[in-house]
């Protein structure tokens, strides 16, 4: 079936070709999109290039396909050869590049679409101004997301919740938490986002009280179900190295993700409870959880910071055979406490493996 559809959208593709220039707009777009849905951007772009005139449709069409499939930095070349034809974006289009520029942390494209938004008169808008103040937030530029917000004439959930995440994205947790307060100040409710963008703040400055307060505003609020909440929770509790609470959140989840797996782990470790932890790493393996890198991490260090070399090193055997590649975290953090703890044999045999130093882990 698949291959059937394919095979049309290849037909098309050579009527296409075959027409004359002055071709149907809406023949271009159903045509462009259809290899857009094949995932073949290379075909869509070559359609695209054979319109003498795209219109704004296609070329927020194709920006948004090339950020969709991970290729952020051409959808942003994309718009910039729009504007060197002197073509007036709409709303939308600037609203399709800015998540691009968010995708590829590019702070100084960032802030020319910003310019073009505020030109054509759009930066007040609630829509685009979401998306701005998070393209800031992802850029890590707080005076940008501060500067968008204040423009914005109606914020609603999403803009504050935007807002806050700036400031925490941004390593600015109390300012975070401030934000959150000044949020329920204006009458707006906060959501199962915004709870969950903001206690990492908490965790980040230790503060259990805080995280205990955002808890009993999740209980009140009816968010425990929500898995993203709990699973901050448990993070937050972790951090505060307030095992027991964590635990609590941890079983009263419904659904478990590999985060809240993760974060009950790494609660573990922290407080030196290497038996329970690694019973929990055995039981997400035997439970069929997807482990991700993080989770080989934070039972690798639990080893480590516990006295079990010997074990950190056969479970980072396991790890690889798994076929995970080791990241920077287990590159450069682990090294230097097996340097402390281990004997030499040991120490060449961790350093015998080729990291791969290119990806960075969650935690």
């Amino acid at each position: 079936m698949l291959q059937f559809s394919i095979n049309k959208v290849k037909y098309r593709f050579y009527m296409f070709s075959k027409s004359p220039p002055n071709r149907s707009p809406g023949l271009s777009f159903k045509l462009i999109n259809s290899y857009l849905g094949t995932g073949d951007l290379r075909r869509a772009r070559q359609l695209f290039d054979k319109i003498p005139q795209p219109d704004l449709r296609l070329w927020t069409l194709l920006i948004s396909a090339h950020t969709q499939h991970g290729f952020s930095k051409e959808a942003i070349k994309i718009y910039s050869t729009l504007k060197l034809r002197n073509i007036r974006p709409d709303k939308l289009l600037i609203l399709s590049v800015a998540k691009a520029c968010a995708l590829a942390s590019d702070l100084v494209k960032a802030r020319e679409v910003h310019e073009d938004a505020a030109r054509f008169g759009f930066h007040s808008d609630t829509l685009l101004g979401n998306a701005l103040v998070d393209m800031y937030a992802k850029c890590k530029n707080v005076d940008g997301a501060r500067r968008v917000f204040d423009d914005i004439c109606i914020k609603d959930v999403v803009s504050w919740t935007s807002f806050c995440r700036s400031y925490v994205n941004c390593g600015l947790p109390r300012q975070g938490l401030e934000a959150f307060r000044e949020m329920g100040l204006n009458g707006v409710r906060p959501n199962s986002v915004t709870v969950s963008s903001v206690l990492p703040a908490c965790s980040e400055l230790k503060d259990v009280n805080l995280g205990r307060q955002m808890h009993g505003f999740v209980m009140r609020n009816g968010l425990e179900s929500n898995v993203f909440v709990s699973s901050a929770l448990v993070n937050m509790y972790a951090s505060c190295l307030r095992i027991r609470e964590a635990e609590l959140v941890f079983s009263n989840m419904s659904h478990l993700d590999v985060v809240s797996w993760n974060g009950i782990l790494t609660a573990c470790f922290l407080n030196k409870e290497l038996e329970k932890g690694l019973a929990l790493f055995y039981k997400m393996r035997n439970e069929g959880v997807k482990l991700h890198t993080s989770s080989w991490n934070a039972v690798i260090g639990g080893c480590t910071q516990g006295g079990r070399n010997e074990l950190a090193l056969e479970l980072l055997g396991h790890m690889q055979d798994s076929g995970f590649k080791p990241n920077q975290i287990t590159a450069f953090e682990l090294p230097g406490q097996l340097w402390r703890h281990t004997k030499i044999n040991q120490i060449s045999a961790w350093r015998s493996i080729k990291f791969q130093r290119d990806i960075v882990g969650i935690f």
